[in-house]
């Protein structure tokens, strides 16, 4: 079956092979087909990084701009249908999305590749970090966003999230199950408060990390909240085994009012 969607059409929301596109996020994820149709809503926009790298991205817009914008940073997998659906369902929320590009074009469809692929972005992570600052002082600069900046990304890219927020200062960072083990003279940089997601029975970004974590941010005098669930790593994925429906409603439902009260 053929489904295009205009980016409009994604962010009103259609019925979808018999689904509704206004769907919750953890229907739309879960599905192959709405997570594609989400996915083909997204404009592709390119630039050239401040280090003169061309880059692209997934831009969804909201139905009223000037708008508070996210930048999204993908799971070990990459830039996939999932992390693009996640950017749609923002737009939905009223924020300009950006869903960034960390490895090049490339889609992980094996554990192996996935590690390979992180590695190749924890060999050169300078040109990772002029990635995302690149990108967000493009949504600053961008006219259909109001001013107001926040990142959110998830294992590989939790942790790229507060690397990108120390890298270029933004109002929100959130942080799902990634590497967040910071010196406080690193987090000092941070403006913004910090929201982490953490799951009990993960085995590395574990108790140890995170209060490590914790201790280091006291010491920046930053503010963040972390919350902890009963799960492991990856719990917010529909499509892995180690999905937890309840706990992955709770923590977007949390996301959300994060963003709502830093981003407005």
């Amino acid at each position: 079956m053929n489904i295009a969607l205009s980016r409009r059409d994604v962010v009103k929301g259609l019925v979808v092979g018999g689904v509704p596109a206004t769907a919750t996020l953890a229907a739309v994820l879960a599905n192959p087909m709405l997570a594609r149709a989400a996915a083909a809503g997204l404009e592709t926009v390119t630039i050239t990084t401040e280090g003169g790298k061309s880059v692209s991205a997934a831009l969804a817009l909201p139905a009223a701009t000037p708008a508070p914008a996210v930048l999204l940073i993908h799971e070990w997998w990459g830039l996939n249908d999932q992390i693009k659906s996640v950017a749609a369902e923002l737009a939905k929320q009223g924020y300009v999305a950006l869903a960034v590009d960390l490895y090049g074009g490339k889609v992980a469809g094996t554990p192996d590749d996935a590690r390979a692929y992180t590695q190749m972005v924890g060999k050169d992570p300078d040109t990772a970090v002029d990635t995302l600052r690149s990108w967000l002082r493009w949504l600053k600069k961008n006219e259909k966003v109001n001013g107001k900046l926040g990142t959110v990304g998830w294992c590989f890219g939790g942790g790229w999230s507060l690397n990108a927020s120390m890298a270029e200062p933004v109002d929100a960072t959130v942080v799902y199950y990634g590497k967040v083990d910071q010196p406080a003279d690193r987090l000092a940089r941070l403006k913004g408060p910090v929201q982490g997601h953490f799951a009990t029975q993960d085995q590395w970004i574990n108790k140890a990390m995170v209060g490590k974590f914790e201790a280091a941010m006291a010491e920046a005098k930053k503010p963040y909240q972390n919350y902890w669930y009963d799960a492991n790593h990856a719990f917010a994925n529909p499509t892995q085994s180690r999905y937890d429906a309840a706990d992955a409603e709770l923590a977007w439902t949390r996301t959300l009012d994060f963003f709502k009260q830093h981003l407005g």
